[in-house]
């Protein structure tokens, strides 16, 4: 025990399990102390530094969401499917759909702000007799869609920078090596600024939360302004069918989970909550002020991206030759190719800054789970740097995972498709199990406030934040149906006969990954694995 400046007691606490490990209690009305009650009271011990406030943590969960810059990659591929108006009313469903599940998830951050976020709150709410089935199920969803959407951020980086390059110079060449190369180069230094100290990474996503905003209109003014516009009957009142469907309602929905995936990504402040100030309060707050700023941004930028792509064929052909069709759209759009430059180099930046809150957030789920035994060398995943406390074996994990992935782009970027489709399947089953327990429990009248004792230790205690009664009920059903209707389209294709390049896989890899989860508990994990371990 070590008696430090500030009278905060840090203790060394070492297990037969795990390796010693600084726990800090820090003394009655210090900053943290608040945040460190919740979390031993959830069982859990307070090792990492709280660098994050509110304005870094809205800047990290903004950029890893990633919204307007994402709507550029998806919408006109949904677009050359279904029409401009699919695009847009698809877009706008799924903002009202995810504003309703980060909802939910806000009321359960608020009560139980820890890095595992949906297994942990599954853990809470499932029935015994299962709980530790369906949390070890959440924790492998939640772990890979993570490592999943690294992989993607990863490879959107590394394509849209090659993009640019045959922009400027059309004579240049995308071989696959060249890809592999600088998606390796991009991991590694989205690895150097994770690994750098928490507090310098809080200011680093303060910085980019200014960039994020003026970005968006370094973008828009100039495409709006410079571009040919179509007509607005056009934009908001035209819907086709080129999937083959032989129906509008049909191709509106097997459209709507590729916008929707525009929108996936702020829960990555759940996953920061040990290292946020004020996390009870703050984690709330910052997902659904990101929820709602992104979503703006990136309808905002929807409806400018439609009116502005009056040249079809030209935007479809853009595909096969710079990977992207918004980047066709920006030249013809300003009709200066160092002027497209400048605009696709700005998503160039943020998408890598989006890429940075993305593997802090996958590292710490990945930290999380191995804290509860729940992953091969979780000994070693768990640990923390001495000096600045930071999971850096998880960082090191994510990043040695997705070398490894991306080895794939050398056969086939089908096959890597197939893994990235993984992501909203994967994450959509995790927020539909959560919000399905969540309203049983709170039917059931589970939840007590904090003053009511007898239920704090398996954490159904309100926090701070949550909707009042019904509002709330009415709001946790609304969640649970868009997210069932949501992973339900989300394993359809695009195309009612389609091709190996353009089937989705995702029921393949993901009915790959449940069974090999459900097989791994049985055989192994059960006789190990008993769900968030109580440290103290």
């Amino acid at each position: 025990m070590i008696m430090d400046s500030n009278n905060d007691v840090e203790l060394q606490i070492r297990s037969p399990h795990s390796m010693p490990t600084r726990a800090l209690i820090r003394k009655p009305g210090s900053p943290h102390s608040n945040d460190d009650e919740v979390l031993i009271r959830l069982g859990k011990r307070p090792i990492l530094n709280r660098s994050f406030g509110f304005m870094s943590i809205l800047g990290l969960s903004c950029s890893a969401l990633c919204s307007w810059e994402g709507i550029l990659v998806t919408s006109v591929p949904s677009f050359l499917t279904g029409g401009s108006a699919a695009v847009l009313w698809s877009f706008v469903v799924a903002w009202v759909g995810i504003a309703s599940v980060y909802t939910v998830m806000a009321e359960l951050s608020s009560m139980a702000p820890t890095a595992g976020g949906q297994y942990h709150w599954v853990a809470m709410m499932a029935p015994e007799s299962c709980s530790n089935f369906l949390t070890y199920l959440t924790a492998w969803m939640t772990t890979l869609a993570w490592q999943a959407m690294a992989i993607t951020t990863t490879y959107l980086i590394t394509t849209t920078l090659q993009g640019i390059i045959v922009l400027a110079r059309p004579s240049y060449i995308p071989l696959p090596w060249h890809t592999l190369l600088i998606m390796w180069a991009s991991i590694m230094l989205v690895v150097l600024i994770n690994s750098t100290t928490g507090r310098f990474l809080a200011r680093f996503e303060g910085l980019i939360l200014i960039l994020h905003l003026a970005g968006f209109f370094g973008i828009l003014v100039p495409l709006v302004y410079f571009s040919p516009h179509n007509d607005p009957s056009f934009v908001f009142t035209n819907f086709f069918d080129n999937g083959g469907w032989g129906s509008q309602g049909l191709t509106f929905f097997v459209g709507l989970p590729s916008i929707a995936s525009t929108l996936i990504g702020a829960d990555c402040a759940v996953h920061m909550s040990e290292e946020i100030q004020s996390a009870s309060t703050v984690v709330p707050q910052a997902m659904l002020y990101t929820i709602f700023i992104n979503g703006a941004l990136a309808s905002a930028m929807a409806i400018a991206l439609m009116f502005c792509l009056t040249d079809i064929d030209a935007a479809v052909a853009a595909v096969d030759k710079m990977f992207y069709p918004f980047l066709e759209v920006f030249q013809s759009g300003v009709n200066s190719t160092i002027g497209a430059v400048l605009m696709a180099s700005v998503v160039l930046i943020l998408a890598t800054a989006s890429s940075v809150g993305v593997y802090a957030s996958a590292s710490r789920m990945i930290w999380s789970f191995a804290r509860d035994y729940g992953l091969p060398f979780s000994h070693h995943l768990a640990k923390l740097t001495r000096r600045s406390s930071l999971p850096v074996y998880a960082v090191f994990f994510t990043m040695g995972v997705a070398s490894l992935i991306s080895l794939i782009v050398l056969g086939s970027t089908v096959a890597l498709s197939a893994l990235l489709s993984l992501v909203v399947a994967a994450l959509y089953s995790s927020y539909l199990l959560v919000c399905l327990l969540f309203l049983w429990r709170r039917c059931t009248g589970a939840f007590r406030h904090a003053e009511d004792v007898s239920n704090h230790r398996r954490g159904l205690v309100w926090g701070p934040w949550k909707l009042p009664g019904p509002l709330g009920v009415l709001n946790n059903i609304f969640a649970c149906l868009y997210c069932a209707v949501l992973l339900f389209w989300s394993f359809w294709p695009q195309a009612i006969s389609p091709t190996p390049e353009n089937f989705n896989w995702s029921i393949l890899i993901f009915g790959a990954v449940v069974l090999f989860s459900v097989i791994w508990y049985v055989v192994r994990a059960r006789h190990h694995f008993k769900g968030p371990i109580k440290e103290i």
